[in-house]
């Protein structure tokens, strides 16, 4: 069981709302990915009028756990209000938190970022940051009072997988009872195997499903992919060598003249 925040999920896999062809596409895909947490943008819903209600009511129908998120934010301000926002929307203290400092890359800005973590962190919002590998970054994000990291793997919507791969290593060497949730970038099932290999809790997926050809047949080939991905961390992998090593021993085998 994975514990994020003192609640515990079945699923390390946790999955995006966004861009699916319909709704009837994205229950199907949720469905089928076993997920328990989904991310939510807040400009998917409305606390004043009634305008969202169909999409709020589809999310609460699948009896997933939201994850508002404060995409598209790009200054500590606009991060916080809308985590403010989000939380009297939603409910919930739970709070993805975005704020983004290069608009080709979508790379996270980690100066705004840690001061928005301790602003929400002091205000009791749990917040799941979505940071870059930096463990500097790592260090200070946890210091501000975040109980979970979310380091990227490659620009957000990229499929590029984990561009560093020793740096995620780093993150879980540093921070081993810091749950880290893999987040953006990764773009096929195999992605996301390498990344629970690599001891990794989780990770997010909305683009590599969303505009998959078949979201929810996707959606499943990502959550066998998990399956597989913890299950081998936790059987023990061998360590990567530079030379061959014999699978059949040497000794004991017959001498041919």
């Amino acid at each position: 069981m994975l514990q994020l925040y003192g609640t515990s999920v079945r699923s390390r896999l946790l999955l995006g709302t966004a861009r699916y062809p319909s709704p009837a596409v994205l229950a199907e895909a949720v469905r089928a990915s076993r997920a328990e947490i989904v991310t939510v943008s807040l400009r998917r819903e409305s606390g004043g009028e009634r305008s969202g209600q169909a999409f709020w009511s589809l999310i609460r129908e699948l009896g997933v756990r939201v994850l508002p998120n404060t995409a598209g934010c790009h200054s500590v301000k606009e991060a916080v209000t809308t985590a403010h926002m989000a939380r009297e929307v939603f409910g919930t203290p739970w709070i993805k938190l975005e704020v983004i400092g290069e608009d080709d890359t979508l790379q996270p800005d980690v100066f705004g970022l840690t001061e928005a973590a301790r602003i929400l962190c002091g205000e009791g919002f749990e917040v799941f940051p979505y940071t870059t590998e930096d463990l500097v970054v790592a260090e200070r994000l946890i210091a501000a009072g975040c109980g979970v990291l979310m380091p990227w793997g490659a620009p957000i919507g990229s499929g590029r997988g984990l561009n560093n791969l020793f740096g995620l290593h780093a993150l879980r060497a540093h921070f081993p009872g810091v749950p880290l949730i893999v987040d953006a970038g990764l773009g096929v099932p195999s992605h996301a195997a390498q990344a629970l290999e690599a001891g990794c809790d989780a990770v997010l997926i909305n683009s590599a499903v969303a505009q998959a050809g078949n979201p929810a047949l996707m959606a499943t080939a990502f959550a066998q992919a998990v399956d597989a991905g913890r299950t081998a961390y936790e059987a023990g992998p061998i360590e990567a060598r530079d030379f061959a090593a014999p699978s059949t021993p040497v000794v004991g085998t017959a001498l041919l003249r």
